[in-house]
């Protein structure tokens, strides 16, 4: 019985190999690659204890611990902590990001498009198609981790010993282990490979709010959250293995349950039941505008509530900011600012580019789930209709730009009442929108981009999310590792003004959205002349 459920399974993991290996390769090459470019330049950066004790001073303040995480006492940083204290949580996050899509299309998404169906009739075990999955990606996590050690080794520096370096590529890992087993568990529950992103997001950005209050408020809640324990390896300093243990732990834990789930469980259901429908469609679900609404607007609540939680946890934490900021030239550098700058506003505007790049997500899945649906052939239902491509596509294109107000709407409302509650001269709701508003010239530039993508070049629609990766570069890191100005300006975001330290420069955001329409226009003629996929 135990070889019947597994049998195939060797098969089975380089048919997988084979199916996602361009986006495997992909997200290697940005995970190492980054990683490795921003180790590389940091002696550079910081090419004194002054430079590197000035960004610690910086980390004692609660919103860039919020932010970064608790990693190190002051007087113990080096250049391999301030590095960790940089790029440790994000790069987690990343590549949490990067296992839940794997993970969610390998063991929920062949069974909803009915490819498990044809590999099931074949003679393979119950479980070696899940078993196959979590096993290529056992084997694409432990690859990152070891050429980044590799990556690391290179970097001419002390404190890029072998140990520390192994430890930051182990947490990175172990981390992407956890959301692994996460998501092949969450997988058996619900009977949808978008349920199974949905949960597994949800389940990523509530870890890391947990972690956020928990780091600034309490270590007991910061434990609750798998970040809390990641950020807490002290990696380059006392090098703490524990949080590896524990993550692989939760690993087992998760994929072992998973595995037995799945013997349990008959294919295309979850053991969760599914809300049943009306019996009846109401005269706005049988227009193409009622249709797709229905089909994202579970996605467009639960991306708004994310980001207003985050928010809302973000704000909390904004308190004697003042005190913290005042005359830190390496904070300057940060933010890009000047002396004479009102830092708190600074920061807040800074706080909020951060969440706006999280506003993207939505807009553009809303736009390449049209992109899912014609590969799915379902598409094809609704042209045999008197549905037209431009209606369709406009109407997907519309909801994406709704979402993108309700997120930078979301924003400001989050962030104000936890902010007014903390600070002594607070912001009005009014200021927190305008500074979130700011932003929407170039998040319509990026949604407009993913239509010319889907109407003209639709095999590289998912291409997208390297461009979103890059504008998160070029903001996190622009100012410290003093990129090019071509290379700045080729993010939407950067011509964004930090309103209100800077004035609002309208032909700018009027270029922006110039340049969209034209993106737009030209997807739209793409979509209507192209053959239709599936």
């Amino acid at each position: 019985m135990y070889n019947q459920n597994f049998q195939g399974t060797g098969r089975l993991f380089g048919l997988l190999f084979r199916q996602h290996r361009l986006k495997i390769s992909l997200w290697m090459l940005g995970l190492v690659g980054f990683t490795i470019v921003v180790a590389f330049a940091f002696p550079e950066v910081y090419q004194t204890q002054e430079d590197i004790m000035g960004f610690a001073l910086t980390m004692e303040n609660p919103a860039m611990t919020a932010l970064l995480g608790v990693l190190y006492e002051t007087e113990s940083y080096n250049l391999g902590a301030l590095f960790a204290s940089e790029m440790l949580l994000f790069t987690i996050i990343a590549i949490g990001i990067m296992n839940i899509l794997l993970m969610s299309s390998i063991s929920r998404e062949d069974e909803q498009e009915g490819r498990l169906e044809i590999v099931q009739s074949l003679p393979v075990g119950k479980i070696a198609y899940l078993t196959a999955g979590v096993f290529l990606l056992v084997v694409i996590n432990l690859l990152i981790g070891l050429l980044t050690t590799t990556g690391l080794l290179l970097v001419d520096h002390q404190d890029f010993s072998l140990g520390s370096s192994a430890l930051y590529s182990a947490v990175l890992a172990s981390s992407g282990l956890f959301f692994v087993g996460m998501t092949a568990l969450f997988a058996q529950l619900v009977d949808t490979s978008y349920g199974t992103k949905q949960i597994a997001f949800g389940a990523l950005g509530l870890f890391y709010i947990i972690r956020m209050i928990g780091d600034v408020q309490s270590e007991t809640l910061s434990l609750l959250s798998p970040l809390g324990w990641a950020v807490r390896s002290d990696v380059f300093v006392s090098d703490e293995w524990w949080p590896v243990v524990a993550l692989i732990v939760g690993f087992i834990l998760f994929s072992g349950l998973a595995f037995y789930l799945r013997i349990k469980r008959d294919m295309f259901s979850g053991l969760l039941p599914s809300r049943g429908g009306k019996r009846q469609a109401s005269a706005f679900l049988k227009t193409i505008p009622g249709f797709v609404f229905h089909l994202q607007k579970t996605k467009i609540i639960s991306w708004v509530l994310l980001i207003i939680g985050i928010s809302a946890a973000s704000g909390a934490i904004l308190g004697e900011m003042e005190t913290y900021f005042s005359d830190l030239d390496l904070l300057q550098q940060l933010l890009s600012g000047s002396a004479g700058e009102n830092m708190m506003e600074q920061f807040i505007a800074y706080l909020i580019a951060i969440l706006s790049i999280f506003s993207l997500f939505p807009p553009i899945t809303i736009l390449i789930s049209l992109r899912s649906e014609e590969l799915a052939q379902r598409t094809e239902h609704l042209y045999t209709r008197t549905v037209s491509r431009n209606q369709l596509l406009f109407t997907y294109f519309i909801y994406a730009l709704f979402a993108s107000l309700l997120m930078q709407l979301g924003i400001a409302i989050g962030i104000y009442p936890t902010s007014t509650n903390v600070l002594d001269d607070s912001i009005s709701l009014m200021n927190f929108i305008e500074m979130s508003f700011v932003y929407l010239p170039a998040i319509f530039l990026v949604v407009s981009l993913v239509a010319l993508l889907i109407g003209v070049l639709p095999k590289f629609t998912q291409a997208i999310w390297l461009y979103v990766t890059f504008i998160f570069i070029v903001l996190y890191l622009g100012g410290l590792l003093e990129f090019p100005n071509w290379v700045n300006n080729l993010s939407a975001f950067h011509h964004v003004p930090e309103y209100p330290n800077e004035a609002i420069n309208w032909t700018t955001l009027g270029i922006l959205g110039l340049i969209g329409l034209v993106f737009t226009g030209i997807g739209f003629v793409g979509y209507n002349k192209r053959d239709m996929e599936g």
